[in-house]
């Protein structure tokens, strides 16, 4: 094996494996080396399919690259690189070690060219993002974990239902542009079951409580690592096989709305940031539904600005929980006094997932509101501009002003130790070199870009957008201030009934158990007590018998054997 037929996921997975097993020194090394010599890798594997093996009359493609593939597999190396830089102090070993391998497994279903390598890599990957929430060893984590790994199980449930029944009609595994909605129609299940599948990791509603419920129970550090890959490898997929699939459209623009109005209800900045993710998957779900160059561009390109911001806002909150020790946003306030890097981080982010001019987020989400105006979708776009509107609400303003800002907590904890600030640092520096030098970037999505943000009209209507959100806010802030309170959310109806079900469900299982075991020991004592009649010391088989009577009994079975044989 060359090289280039070399999976990179696996120099992850592998290094992720070893980690808990090597001193603290030659641990900090490879968690720092390790995406960076996966990051080379990506580079050196040409287009097209580098490594394929036979599996049960298909073919494997284990190693396929391509644009869009290199895309995404650089981002994720870069988030691993900066992810490990901001946790390697402080996390637990096996915390780095899960995700390390959650990290190359996400690698692995980018480099996928066939439908069961992705649900392999697929499946360890719910596998190791389950062990970062585990990692934090607590009994809240523990249990938002097993709902977490039970409904990725349930996803990849309906993904393999979906598998079997397109390779039954295709007699092939292969994925391509457009494919699962080409074959041989949209009246095939395996069409709708893998779209679901997807969605699931998606986080599309009402299937996205998950998201929400698990990220923020995890450690500073893991939810850093969780927010990069589970989303945006659904995203990946959704980008390979569901090219200007219309109900996508739809589906994005609720997670849009919903992530929206959840994040300003919320009091927990984690939880904010949490469903955040969802308010962004669901642009990028959007413009892969509308389907165009552009749009796909712009999905492409907004998951990879989205990964770098998001992470960084995420740094900033976790860096404020591991120095205070709290998350709500009730319970915070005034902390630029003593944490000005982690503040001054924490608004670069809020102002990338905003949009603002001179940032990421304004080259890259744009492209998606152009083509919805391209393919002449007024309603689509409208509510991409209420959206963003909206985005600039809950996480470009509310985030960091009730977090760092509003009154004083009197809280003076210092800024996060030299590691995390780094990270932040090396984090923000990509959201504005992007931002200001887009050039590099477009070089790297998957078509020719024919895009130019930095138009004044387009300049002009953004800032307007942003500066007239930011102004409602501070007008309505009496509203905007948060309580202690709960908002209840999808997941309320399976927690609800579902212990409600497993209570009804043990109760009868109880009673048709025992009723069960009562009916088997009396069939079992007739049987003892049947083969005791015959073969017990007074049995009749267990008499001394006649010769006579015995040359009968063996001329009568030889009969009725002869009988039964010849008929």
């Amino acid at each position: 094996m060359t090289i280039e037929q070399l999976p990179p996921g696996l120099i992850l997975i592998a290094g992720g494996l070893a980690l808990p097993f090597i001193s603290r020194r030659w641990r900090s090394v490879l968690v720092l080396g390790l995406p960076l010599v996966t990051l080379w890798l990506v580079w050196q594997i040409p287009n097209g399919t580098s490594l394929a093996t036979p599996f049960l009359g298909y073919e494997l493609q284990i190693v396929k690259a391509d644009k869009l593939a290199r895309l995404f597999a650089t981002v994720f190396c870069i988030m691993a690189f900066a992810g490990g830089m901001f946790a390697f102090r402080q996390a637990k070993p096996f915390e780095l070690s899960a995700a390390f391998f959650y990290a190359g497994s996400a690698l692995g279903v980018v480099f996928a060219g066939d439908l069961i390598t992705v649900f392999v890599f697929w499946e360890l990957m719910a596998l190791g993002s389950t062990l970062v929430i585990w990692s934090v060893g607590n009994e809240r984590a523990r249990k938002a974990g097993t709902r977490y790994i039970l409904m990725h199980l349930f996803g990849g449930v309906l993904l393999m239902a979906g598998i079997i029944d397109y390779a039954a009609a295709t007699n092939s595994i292969s994925i391509g542009a457009g494919a699962f909605h080409e074959f041989p129609g949209t009246d095939r299940p395996g069409t709708w079951l893998i779209l679901a599948g997807f969605l699931i990791n998606a986080g599309a509603v009402p299937l996205s409580a998950w998201l929400p419920d698990a990220y923020p129970e995890t450690s500073p550090s893991g939810m850093v690592f969780l927010s990069a890959f589970t989303t945006k490898t659904a995203v990946f997929v959704l980008l390979r096989s569901y090219q200007g699939f219309d109900i996508l459209i739809w589906i994005g623009l609720a997670m849009v709305f919903y992530g929206i109005i959840y994040a300003l209800l919320e009091n927990d900045m984690r939880r904010i940031l949490a469903y955040s993710i969802i308010n962004q998957v669901g642009f990028m779900v959007t413009g892969i539904g509308i389907g165009t160059e552009m749009a796909l561009n712009g999905a492409a390109s907004h998951a990879f600005t989205h990964i770098i911001y998001k992470a960084l806002l995420l740094m900033s909150a976790g860096s404020v929980l591991h120095m205070t020790g709290k998350r709500k946003c009730t319970d915070l306030g005034g902390l630029y006094q003593s944490m000005p890097i982690t503040a001054a981080c924490g608004i670069i982010g809020a102002l990338a997932i905003s949009s603002f001019p001179l940032t990421s987020g304004f080259v890259s989400k744009s492209m998606v509101s152009q083509s919805a105006i391209d393919q002449h979708l007024a309603i689509v776009w409208f509510l991409l501009a209420a959206a963003s509107a909206g985005v600039f609400l809950h996480a470009g303003i509310k985030f960091p002003w009730f977090v760092f800002f509003q009154k004083d907590s009197g809280l003076r904890p210092s800024d996060p130790p030299w590691n995390m600030r780094l990270a932040m640092i090396f984090l923000a520096f990509l959201c504005i070199f992007i931002g200001v030098w887009p050039e590099p970037f477009y070089d790297l999505l998957p078509f020719q870009v024919a895009y130019k943000p930095y138009t004044g009209a387009h300049v002009l209507e953004m800032t307007q957008l942003l500066l007239f959100s930011g102004l409602a806010f501070f007008i309505l802030l009496p509203l905007m201030k948060r309580t202690l309170t709960i908002s209840l959310d999808a997941d309320w109806f399976w927690r609800r009934f579902g212990s409600a079900l497993a209570r009804e469900f043990a109760l009868h299982g109880s009673n048709v158990r025992r009723l069960t075991a009562i009916h088997i020991q009396k069939r079992l004592s007739q049987l003892l007590g049947t083969v005791f009649h015959f073969h017990g010391p007074k049995g009749i088989l267990a008499r001394t018998w006649a010769t006579g009577s015995t040359a009968l009994v063996i001329l009568l079975l030889l009969a009725g054997y002869l009988v039964a044989y010849f008929t």
